[in-house]
């Protein structure tokens, strides 16, 4: 039996109960699989979350389902997708077949969606039975937004029928606007500069949503690819959920792109937000997670005013599809429904074969469980692909005489991803899924000429990674949990320390805050100290130099290598002309010593089979983290 939402069993004459259901960040997670590992798991796969779905339709009889984008990359299907079998005209990408069998009523754009190009998901989302949209994304701008010629719809009026307390039938009109981050233009430039634009959200959605009104739309529900940042509004907002729910006419915001979780603690002490009941500006709002692991779920009772509908009364929620206990175990809470399954099976197999084959073989094993206290081989393999790769293709260039270095980061180190999310590649065979497990994303290659001046603020923006330590002190939190894994770039081909007593140049998002802040001591090249006037080539992916995360010397004009290759495909052939490859660490880099002073990180618990390897560091275990996190002291 059923249990009602307590809004249908309330629900009067004239009044009705809607449930607003979101996915948001899928990156191609269907099946509840993990190719980097190639083994099954509880904790993703919207498989999973149709079993929600499904049981939601049949609580409420008015129901719908969005989807809040980056649903076309992130894992290897994606890949495989796009690399290996192409998308031609008619071909159906399997996130599409996955979508159209659950049932979507309308998706959203992300920035990810342009990974691989912009004819690329023009293809891939002309499969969709439901309607996608985006408003600030443009083919030409107009004198204003309403004026403007955008890529796809920017907004749908949905028109279903509502059936009330009373078990009488009424028409509805929702109207749905969907957005995305402007940095879009940055993180693709390759793909997007001279094809398109971006808008501000915030500016695009006081254009729209009157429009939207005026087209008779009861409720507008803004599907925004787009965290909850900053309470206020700043042009070009990347998180700014909260500005857009202070526009007039929109009754409803569902987030996403920050992979957290709203309602929920993330985002409390934030204007405007309960992050307890789920409220931006007192509307409603939901953040489902990543990768299918959460459905966001908006409960409106809604009352018949007239011809029309308002809201009267609202609930927000989440429901996980798995649980993970204090044994660090993981229960799954649903099973996958088999005809989403069966929609994309022959994709599933296929991707099987193509991260099983072996391009070579590592002489240790690679893993990232320490990659953000030492130099790590994770780090290091990827390092050493970019600088076989660059020099040569730098060779008989005017910078073919300048040091070259390689800038790479951990894209595994736990985090908000949890303890499970680490690269972890036994010594042996490297297949295709090991690469794509040391490299996430499909980013190309990038040469950047920099000073000194620009390495030495480089580095301190990666150093922002760590709290501020306390000489003396014992056991102090070591790393911020606000700053992302793929910002602590390493930087190889110079030595330095980091200095962990004195402040962070930088905040967490690269915002200058302490100009006269200096981590970075020691730093030299081959024993020479680095002045600042020196120059130097590094190596990097096209993200960092063409400017994302805000670091010193890499804002896009200081490139002078834009190679046509992936980082991930470099890393292939780097491995294949080599055979067998030697991923240990050199170390360059460790912490300024800081004599009677401990630190604290968690990590993943697989990291006890490589404690013994870690000679670089004086670490020992200290007990268990949260979240099924394991923890470790570091004495300086």
């Amino acid at each position: 039996m059923i249990a009602l939402h307590p809004f249908s069993a309330k629900a009067a004459v004239n009044q009705a109960h809607l449930r607003l259901m979101e996915t948001t960040d899928l990156h191609v997670h269907i099946y509840p699989y993990d190719y980097y590992s190639d083994r099954p798991v509880d904790t993703v796969g919207l498989a999973r979350t149709a079993a929600h779905i499904a049981e939601i339709r049949a609580e409420a009889t008015n129901a719908l389902l969005f989807d809040n984008g980056d649903f076309l990359q992130g894992n290897p299907m994606g890949d495989y997708i796009a690399y290996e079998r192409g998308m031609k005209d008619g071909d159906m990408h399997p996130i599409i077949q996955a979508m159209n069998a659950v049932g979507f009523d309308a998706s959203t754009l992300g920035n990810h969606e342009f990974n691989y190009g912009l004819d690329f998901v023009m293809r891939s989302i002309a499969g969709a039975v439901f309607p996608v949209i985006s408003a600030n994304i443009v083919r030409t701008l107009g004198a204003r937004p309403t004026e403007d010629s955008t890529l796809v719809p920017p907004y749908v009026i949905l028109e279903r029928t509502l059936i009330d307390g009373a078990g009488v039938a009424y028409p509805i009109r929702v109207g749905v606007i969907g957005f995305m981050p402007p940095q879009v233009m940055t993180w693709d430039r390759r793909h997007l500069e001279g094809k398109v634009a971006v808008r501000d959200i915030v500016e695009t959605a006081r254009a729209w949503v009157p429009v939207i009104k005026q087209e008779g739309a009861d409720i507008v529900v803004a599907l925004n690819h787009s965290g909850i940042g900053e309470a206020d509004h700043v042009e070009g907002q990347e998180n700014a959920s909260v500005p857009l729910a202070a526009v007039e006419g929109i009754d409803v915001v569902m987030t996403g792109h920050q992979h957290l979780f709203f309602p929920g603690p993330a985002f409390e002490g934030i204007a405007g937000v309960d992050a307890e009941r789920g409220t931006i500006h007192g509307k409603p709002a939901v953040m489902g997670g990543f990768w299918g692991s959460h459905l966001g779920l908006i409960d409106l009772m809604l009352e018949r005013t007239g011809d029309g509908w308002r809201i009267i009364g609202h609930e927000s929620a989440l429901r996980a599809i798995s649980r993970r206990n204090d044994d660090r175990t993981v229960t799954p809470l649903v099973t996958s429904e088999r005809h989403v399954l069966d929609s994309v099976a022959r994709e599933h197999n296929e991707t099987l074969s193509y991260i099983r084959r072996a391009v070579g073989r590592t002489s240790a094993p690679l893993y990232s469980y320490f990659a953000l206290v030492a130099d790590d081989p994770s780090v290091q393999i990827v390092a050493n692909a970019q600088l076989w790769y660059v020099a040569e293709m730098l060779a008989g260039t005017p910078h073919a005489g300048l040091p070259l270095l390689s800038a790479a980061a951990p894209f595994k180190a736990g985090g908000r991803s949890g303890p499970d999310y680490y690269t972890d590649v036994p010594a042996g065979d490297i297949a295709i899924m090991h690469v794509a497990d040391l490299y996430l994303f499909p980013n190309t290659v990038r040469a950047v000429r920099v000073t000194g001046a620009q390495l030495r603020g480089w580095l301190e923006r990666s150093a922002g990674m760590f709290n501020r330590i306390v000489p003396g002190t014992q056991d102090q939190v070591l790393l911020n949990p606000d700053f992302p894994s793929y910002n602590f770039d390493v930087i190889d081909g110079v030595d330095y320390r980091i200095d962990l007593s004195q402040p962070s140049r930088f905040d967490p998002k690269g915002k200058l805050v302490d100009p006269g802040a200096a981590r970075i001591v020691d730093l030299a090249l081959k024993g020479r100290a680095v002045t600042d006037d020196m120059e130097f080539v590094v190596a990097t992916n096209n993200y960092r130099a063409g400017g994302g995360g805000d670091f010193p010397g890499a804002d896009g004009s200081t490139i002078i290598l834009e190679a046509p290759d992936t980082n991930r495909d470099v890393i292939v052939r780097y491995i294949a002309e080599q055979g067998t490859i030697d991923p240990t660490a050199d170390n360059n880099w460790r912490f300024a010593p800081m004599p009677g002073t401990t630190v604290l990180f968690d990590t993943g618990p697989r990291a006890m089979a490589y404690l013994d390897q870690m000679t670089a560091l004086d670490v020992e275990p200290a007990g268990d983290g949260p979240d099924g996190f394991i923890r470790f002291r570091i004495a300086l």
